[in-house]
């Protein structure tokens, strides 16, 4: 079957509406000017998105950048950057049409050519490059035309294509060959760029006035859409001590932040100047193993650490209570969720972990934790997880750093540490495909002996990508999941929620999953929540 989307995926119901309706004016901006200073919780290692997975890159540089495909506001793949798209009867080629008139925020026009450029340097150094693994080639026949040509069939290519998890951003061509994370001064074609970026104080973008919105769309819905810079510039802010951020929000500092500690939240609801923004499901409070450093490169003591852990304990200290227990990789309100594994969830049994390190012949070697008080979900649960493996004769050790510090080591070294604390949260809520991609190669998060994939896990991401029926690919996730939770090559404790909030005078800031600056503006007359607005 020949798939061509014209012009965005999900949006032809959207435009038989209108139809039957008076054509909807695109959005404009009720309100332009000012500086929108948003609290950030953590500092970021990187602007080079293509290279990093963090949620505190992701917070700011999908303002900056975009791509041939995104996600809308329910998570379903749409056009951005390409016009339209069609796939080959024999489904092994993609052919994408370039939206015309993008500039770069340097102002050269953007062609094929950047698209070809961006794929190249992806393919080398991007953090989720697996993501490529069954392309053949890519070509572009003319300056506005960009064409993927596939070794197999895989139906998941455009779910794949189209997660902004660390996505194929399009870039200027001259930029190719620079190297993983030294792209220092981004450049993208999004509704902001870049002004100005000091480590762990702040990161200052401005309106691109050369930015052209996406005319198939009315409004923004997701990353993608139609979407305008209202703000003059947008200041991210670097405030990592949760009580400083609420002192900014309540003094007008800070026009919004990323995080509200749940302790917080019933004072600010009676503030009147304050909309609270609270987002379930955020992210899976999570520590991977280190398995090719010891003593953690033997299952039998990752499973003795597995079964000391009390995961009620350790998610109420990493949220202040504001948490569900989940197993696995999904959430309940997911299609693809499944308990796969369950049997390996929360067993706090201190005379099984104690069972299993004496088979393991554990002699009190070091488990050094590595986490981050950037971020005090992440530190919090490290603390409480030392407390419970120290209980089971384990010598569990702290290591803590800065966030950006920790992502490095986890990333790059295979020496120093046994579990690295982290938050999958942008990933999950993507789907079953893009949270998996953390457990493969080429950044395996367990860290595998040699960097080797374990051949079970990779068959069943293979069987993920490639089986033929939605029924079969969620089979191999079950699968997967079971296995990773089997062999302890992940730990997840449970399911977070976070509270973002906003001043009364911050119009149309919607929750999702990464904070967007288009299509928010001051409202110079705020009355009641003015917050909520049609996004679809």
């Amino acid at each position: 079957m020949n798939r061509r989307l014209l012009p965005p995926l999900g949006c032809l119901a959207a435009a038989a509406l209108s139809v039957m309706t008076a054509r909807a004016e695109p959005f404009k901006c009720p309100h332009v000017g000012g500086d929108f200073v948003f609290g950030q919780e953590a500092n970021i290692n990187t602007l080079d998105q293509m290279t990093s997975a963090t949620i505190s890159t992701r917070n700011i540089a999908m303002n900056i950048y975009e791509s041939l495909m995104t996600r809308d506001e329910n998570n379903h793949p749409i056009l951005e950057l390409a016009a339209a798209m069609t796939e080959a009867p024999d489904h092994l080629t993609y052919t994408f049409k370039l939206r015309q008139g993008i500039h770069f925020h340097n102002g050269k026009p953007m062609t094929s050519a950047d698209v070809v450029a961006s794929f190249d340097r992806y393919a080398k150094v991007g953090n989720q490059r697996s993501t490529l693994d069954n392309v053949d080639r890519w070509d572009a026949p003319d300056p506005a035309t960009f064409v993927i040509h596939m070794k197999r069939i895989q139906p998941t290519f455009i779910e794949a294509l189209s997660s902004f998890s660390v996505p194929i951003v399009i870039i200027p061509a001259e930029d190719r060959d620079v190297p993983a994370q030294q792209l220092t001064h981004p450049i993208g074609t999004g509704p902001y760029e870049l002004v100005q970026s000091v480590p762990g104080s702040a990161v200052k973008l401005k309106r691109f006035d050369g930015y052209k919105p996406n005319t198939s769309f009315q409004q923004r819905t997701g990353f993608g859409g139609y979407k305008q810079a209202c703000f003059d510039t947008v200041t991210f802010r670097i405030v990592t001590e949760p009580g400083a951020r609420v002192a900014g929000l309540r003094t007008g500092e800070l026009q919004g932040v990323e995080d509200v500690p749940a302790k917080s939240v019933a004072d600010l609801k009676h503030d009147k100047n304050i909309i609270i923004l609270p987002l379930k499901h955020w992210w899976i409070q999570i520590a991977n193993p280190n398995t090719s450093d010891p003593p953690t490169d033997n299952l039998l003591v990752r499973k003795a650490i597995q079964a000391a852990l009390d995961m009620d304990e350790i998610m109420d200290a990493a949220s202040d209570g504001n948490y569900q227990l989940n197993v696995g990789f999904q959430y309940p309100n997911q299609p693809d969720y499944t308990d796969a594994g369950k049997d390996t969830y929360n067993l706090h049994d201190p005379k099984l972990a104690k069972k299993y390190l004496a088979e393991a012949g554990y002699k009190g070697e070091p488990v050094v934790l590595l986490t981050n008080k950037d971020y005090p979900p992440m530190y919090n649960s490290a603390l409480v997880m030392q407390q419970q493996l120290q209980a089971v004769g384990i010598n569990a050790q702290m290591k803590v750093v800065d966030w950006p510090t920790s992502v490095q080591m986890a990333l790059n070294t295979t020496k120093g540490w046994n579990f690295h604390f982290t938050g999958w949260g942008t990933q999950p809520a993507l789907g079953a495909l893009a949270t998996m991609q953390f457990l493969v190669q080429p950044n395996a998060s367990y860290k595998p002996m040699d960097g080797k994939d374990d051949p079970d896990v990779l068959a069943a991401w293979n069987d993920m990508n490639t089986l033929p029926t939605q029924e079969g690919r969620q089979e191999a996730f079950a699968r997967m999941q079971k296995l990773v939770l089997d062999r302890v090559y992940a730990v997840p404790f449970g399911s977070f929620t976070k509270v973002q909030a906003v001043r009364s005078n911050v119009a149309g800031f919607v929750p999702f999953r990464i904070p967007r600056m288009a299509n928010v503006w001051f409202n110079p007359n705020p009355s009641g929540n003015s917050n909520v607005v049609n996004t679809h």
